[in-house]
């Protein structure tokens, strides 16, 4: 068995310009290391089975949860992590940045939504290779 080469997150991030279209960039077990580019709102979504864990690589990223009827943002800069508990319904916005993601491999970047009501400027996905 091959060792795969060590990724350079900035590198990866300044290969491509999508926003809301995770790359994969590791595999940890199984789960995926993803990282994207944020702007502007995402979709309310739920990932019921799964934690989504979530490192601000530059700029700022919100994520905004409903529990209990009630909605609060937590405001996200460079640095910062926040984990969105399995179940908790969450949006997350941006007004512009980078994250990276740790989750499950297979996990929908929306949750539960229908493809059909996914707003064009988010990807639905389970991630993308990185292309070198």
């Amino acid at each position: 068995m091959t060792t795969p080469p060590p990724v350079n997150v900035n590198a990866a991030l300044a290969s491509f310009d999508d926003v809301y279209s995770p790359r994969i960039v590791a595999r940890v077990n199984d789960y995926d290391v993803r990282i994207a580019h944020t702007l502007g709102d995402h979709v309310w979504h739920v990932h019921d089975h799964t934690d989504e864990f979530f490192l601000v690589l530059d700029g700022r990223f919100d994520v905004t949860v409903r529990t209990g009827g009630e909605e609060r943002t937590v405001v996200l800069h460079a640095g910062d992590t926040f984990v969105v508990p399995a179940g908790v319904e969450h949006k997350p916005s941006s007004p512009g940045g980078s994250i990276l993601m740790f989750e499950p491999s297979g996990t929908s970047t929306t949750g539960n939504v229908p493809e059909g009501d996914v707003p064009g400027h988010i990807d639905s996905t389970t991630g993308h290779e990185l292309r070198p």
